[in-house]
Protein backbone atom coordinates (compact mmCIF):
# COMPACT_ATOMS: atom_id res chain seq x y z
CA UNK A 1 0.00 0.00 0.00
CA UNK A 2 3.01 2.31 -0.06
CA UNK A 3 2.01 3.35 -3.58
CA UNK A 4 -0.82 5.26 -1.89
CA UNK A 5 1.75 7.29 0.05
CA UNK A 6 3.70 7.97 -3.15
CA UNK A 7 0.51 9.43 -4.60
CA UNK A 8 -0.07 11.46 -1.44
CA UNK A 9 3.48 12.83 -1.60
CA UNK A 10 2.87 13.80 -5.23
CA UNK A 11 -0.29 15.71 -4.29
CA UNK A 12 1.55 17.48 -1.49
CA UNK A 13 4.72 18.36 -3.39
CA UNK A 14 3.42 19.09 -6.89
CA UNK A 15 -0.19 20.06 -6.35
CA UNK A 16 -0.19 21.95 -3.11
CA UNK A 17 -0.11 25.39 -4.71
CA UNK A 18 -3.78 24.57 -5.28
CA UNK A 19 -5.86 24.21 -2.13
CA UNK A 20 -8.13 21.40 -3.46
CA UNK A 21 -5.12 19.20 -4.26
CA UNK A 22 -3.63 19.74 -0.82
CA UNK A 23 -6.98 18.82 0.75
CA UNK A 24 -7.12 15.73 -1.46
CA UNK A 25 -3.69 14.68 -0.17
CA UNK A 26 -4.85 15.10 3.43
CA UNK A 27 -8.01 13.04 2.82
CA UNK A 28 -6.15 10.19 1.09
CA UNK A 29 -3.52 10.07 3.84
CA UNK A 30 -6.27 10.00 6.48
CA UNK A 31 -7.81 7.02 4.69
CA UNK A 32 -4.40 5.33 4.66
CA UNK A 33 -4.07 5.84 8.42
CA UNK A 34 -7.61 4.56 8.97
CA UNK A 35 -6.85 1.45 6.88
CA UNK A 36 -3.65 0.84 8.86
CA UNK A 37 -5.52 1.34 12.12
CA UNK A 38 -8.30 -1.11 11.22
CA UNK A 39 -5.75 -3.66 10.02
CA UNK A 40 -3.76 -3.38 13.27
CA UNK A 41 -6.68 -2.89 15.63
CA UNK A 42 -4.99 0.17 17.14
CA UNK A 43 -3.64 3.59 16.23
CA UNK A 44 -0.56 3.22 13.99
CA UNK A 45 1.94 4.94 16.26
CA UNK A 46 4.83 2.49 16.59
CA UNK A 47 7.98 2.55 14.45
CA UNK A 48 9.41 5.21 12.10
CA UNK A 49 7.08 4.40 9.18
CA UNK A 50 3.84 4.86 11.06
CA UNK A 51 5.00 7.82 13.14
CA UNK A 52 6.29 9.68 10.09
CA UNK A 53 2.98 9.10 8.29
CA UNK A 54 1.06 10.21 11.37
CA UNK A 55 3.26 13.31 11.62
CA UNK A 56 2.75 14.14 7.95
CA UNK A 57 -1.01 13.72 8.29
CA UNK A 58 -1.04 15.88 11.41
CA UNK A 59 0.69 18.69 9.51
CA UNK A 60 -1.93 18.51 6.78
CA UNK A 61 -4.89 18.32 9.17
CA UNK A 62 -3.64 21.09 11.45
CA UNK A 63 -2.93 23.27 8.43
CA UNK A 64 -6.50 23.07 7.09
CA UNK A 65 -8.07 25.67 9.48
CA UNK A 66 -5.34 28.17 8.53
CA UNK A 67 -6.16 27.74 4.82
CA UNK A 68 -9.44 29.54 5.51
CA UNK A 69 -7.96 32.34 7.59
CA UNK A 70 -8.80 35.86 6.43
CA UNK A 71 -5.18 36.82 7.07
CA UNK A 72 -3.84 34.29 4.59
CA UNK A 73 -6.71 34.49 2.10
CA UNK A 74 -5.77 32.50 -1.00
CA UNK A 75 -2.04 32.48 -0.17
CA UNK A 76 -0.40 29.83 -2.34
CA UNK A 77 2.85 30.27 -0.42
CA UNK A 78 1.33 29.02 2.81
CA UNK A 79 -0.46 26.19 1.01
CA UNK A 80 2.79 25.14 -0.63
CA UNK A 81 4.67 25.41 2.67
CA UNK A 82 2.24 23.02 4.36
CA UNK A 83 2.31 20.67 1.37
CA UNK A 84 6.10 20.71 1.17
CA UNK A 85 6.48 19.98 4.86
CA UNK A 86 3.88 17.19 4.84
CA UNK A 87 5.24 15.74 1.58
CA UNK A 88 8.81 15.52 2.87
CA UNK A 89 7.77 13.48 5.90
CA UNK A 90 5.55 11.26 3.76
CA UNK A 91 8.55 10.48 1.55
CA UNK A 92 10.76 9.87 4.58
CA UNK A 93 8.35 7.17 5.76
CA UNK A 94 8.68 5.10 2.56
CA UNK A 95 12.07 3.39 3.16
CA UNK A 96 11.01 2.09 6.58
CA UNK A 97 9.09 -1.17 7.02
CA UNK A 98 5.71 -0.95 8.70
CA UNK A 99 5.42 -2.43 12.20
CA UNK A 100 2.64 -5.03 11.92
CA UNK A 101 3.28 -7.09 15.05
CA UNK A 102 1.09 -6.87 18.17
CA UNK A 103 1.83 -4.01 20.52
CA UNK A 104 4.26 -4.80 23.34
CA UNK A 105 2.39 -4.98 26.68
CA UNK A 106 4.13 -1.82 27.88
CA UNK A 107 2.49 0.16 25.05
CA UNK A 108 -0.94 -1.43 25.30
CA UNK A 109 -2.66 1.47 27.00
CA UNK A 110 -4.74 4.45 25.90
CA UNK A 111 -2.35 6.72 27.79
CA UNK A 112 0.43 5.81 25.37
CA UNK A 113 -1.73 6.51 22.31
CA UNK A 114 -2.96 9.79 23.78
CA UNK A 115 0.59 10.82 24.69
CA UNK A 116 2.00 10.18 21.21
CA UNK A 117 -0.96 11.58 19.24
CA UNK A 118 -0.97 14.84 21.22
CA UNK A 119 2.80 15.18 20.78
CA UNK A 120 2.50 14.91 16.99
CA UNK A 121 -0.38 17.39 16.90
CA UNK A 122 1.91 19.79 18.78
CA UNK A 123 4.88 19.15 16.47
CA UNK A 124 2.62 19.80 13.48
CA UNK A 125 1.43 23.13 14.86
CA UNK A 126 5.01 24.13 15.67
CA UNK A 127 5.79 23.37 12.02
CA UNK A 128 2.91 25.53 10.83
CA UNK A 129 4.18 28.29 13.12
CA UNK A 130 7.58 28.00 11.45
CA UNK A 131 5.99 28.36 7.99
CA UNK A 132 4.13 31.46 9.15
CA UNK A 133 7.38 32.82 10.58
CA UNK A 134 9.07 32.43 7.19
CA UNK A 135 6.15 34.22 5.51
CA UNK A 136 6.38 37.08 8.03
CA UNK A 137 10.10 37.51 7.38
CA UNK A 138 9.38 37.60 3.65
CA UNK A 139 6.36 39.92 3.72
CA UNK A 140 6.67 41.77 7.06
CA UNK A 141 2.91 41.63 7.70
CA UNK A 142 2.19 41.54 11.42
CA UNK A 143 -1.07 39.51 11.18
CA UNK A 144 1.13 36.61 10.05
CA UNK A 145 2.99 36.84 13.35
CA UNK A 146 -0.32 36.79 15.21
CA UNK A 147 -1.25 33.60 13.39
CA UNK A 148 2.16 32.12 14.21
CA UNK A 149 1.56 32.88 17.87
CA UNK A 150 -1.87 31.22 17.84
CA UNK A 151 -0.52 28.11 16.14
CA UNK A 152 2.31 27.81 18.65
CA UNK A 153 0.02 28.50 21.62
CA UNK A 154 -2.37 25.69 20.64
CA UNK A 155 0.62 23.45 19.93
CA UNK A 156 2.05 24.29 23.35
CA UNK A 157 -1.26 23.31 24.95
CA UNK A 158 -1.26 19.97 23.12
CA UNK A 159 2.36 19.40 24.09
CA UNK A 160 1.69 20.15 27.75
CA UNK A 161 -1.19 17.65 27.72
CA UNK A 162 1.11 15.15 26.00
CA UNK A 163 3.66 15.49 28.80
CA UNK A 164 0.98 14.89 31.44
CA UNK A 165 -0.41 11.80 29.68
CA UNK A 166 3.15 10.58 29.08
CA UNK A 167 3.87 10.84 32.80
CA UNK A 168 0.76 8.79 33.59
CA UNK A 169 1.76 6.18 30.99
CA UNK A 170 5.28 6.09 32.45
CA UNK A 171 3.89 5.49 35.92
CA UNK A 172 1.81 2.52 34.74
CA UNK A 173 4.66 1.17 32.58
CA UNK A 174 7.69 1.64 34.85
CA UNK A 175 6.30 2.73 38.19
CA UNK A 176 7.64 6.28 37.90
CA UNK A 177 6.58 9.50 36.17
CA UNK A 178 10.14 10.38 35.11
CA UNK A 179 13.16 8.32 34.01
CA UNK A 180 15.72 10.98 33.00
CA UNK A 181 16.05 9.52 29.49
CA UNK A 182 17.38 11.70 26.63
CA UNK A 183 13.88 11.90 25.14
CA UNK A 184 12.38 13.16 28.37
CA UNK A 185 15.16 15.71 28.81
CA UNK A 186 14.72 17.07 25.28
CA UNK A 187 10.96 17.10 25.75
CA UNK A 188 11.51 19.35 28.77
CA UNK A 189 13.90 21.55 26.77
CA UNK A 190 11.28 21.94 24.03
CA UNK A 191 8.55 22.77 26.54
CA UNK A 192 10.74 25.33 28.30
CA UNK A 193 11.77 26.86 24.97
CA UNK A 194 8.15 27.49 23.93
CA UNK A 195 7.28 28.68 27.46
CA UNK A 196 9.94 31.37 27.03
CA UNK A 197 9.08 32.08 23.37
CA UNK A 198 5.38 32.64 24.06
CA UNK A 199 6.32 35.35 26.57
CA UNK A 200 8.86 36.98 24.25
CA UNK A 201 6.01 38.47 22.22
CA UNK A 202 5.05 40.63 25.22
CA UNK A 203 8.25 42.67 24.81
CA UNK A 204 6.79 44.69 21.93
CA UNK A 205 6.90 45.10 18.16
CA UNK A 206 10.66 45.70 18.09
CA UNK A 207 11.08 42.00 18.85
CA UNK A 208 8.92 40.82 15.94
CA UNK A 209 11.77 39.41 13.86
CA UNK A 210 13.21 37.62 16.88
CA UNK A 211 9.80 36.10 17.52
CA UNK A 212 9.53 34.92 13.91
CA UNK A 213 13.02 33.38 13.98
CA UNK A 214 12.28 31.85 17.38
CA UNK A 215 9.25 30.03 15.95
CA UNK A 216 11.41 28.64 13.14
CA UNK A 217 14.14 27.55 15.56
CA UNK A 218 11.53 26.00 17.86
CA UNK A 219 10.39 23.69 15.08
CA UNK A 220 14.02 22.63 14.59
CA UNK A 221 14.17 21.75 18.29
CA UNK A 222 10.90 19.81 17.92
CA UNK A 223 12.33 17.82 15.00
CA UNK A 224 15.44 16.98 16.99
CA UNK A 225 13.28 15.93 19.94
CA UNK A 226 11.29 13.64 17.64
CA UNK A 227 13.86 12.32 15.15
CA UNK A 228 17.31 13.31 16.40
CA UNK A 229 16.97 11.80 19.85
CA UNK A 230 15.39 8.61 18.47
CA UNK A 231 18.18 8.11 15.93
CA UNK A 232 21.24 9.34 17.83
CA UNK A 233 20.53 8.45 21.47
CA UNK A 234 19.46 5.31 23.30
CA UNK A 235 16.17 5.81 25.05
CA UNK A 236 12.96 4.05 26.00
CA UNK A 237 11.42 6.26 23.27
CA UNK A 238 13.80 5.17 20.49
CA UNK A 239 12.51 3.55 17.33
Amino acid sequence: MKWVLIGVAGLYLFGSFKRPLLLAGVVVELFYLAWRGMDLGRLPLVGPHDTLVFFSTSIGVMGVPFLYSKTLGESSRFTFGVGLCAGIFTLLSLPFPSFNMPMPPILRTYWFELHVALAFFAYALFGIGAILGVLFLAKNERPLLDLQYRAALVGYSFFSASMVSGGIWGYYAWGTYWLWTPKELWTSILWLFYSFWLHLRLKGNQWDKWVAWGGIFGFAVALFTYLGVSILMKSSHSF
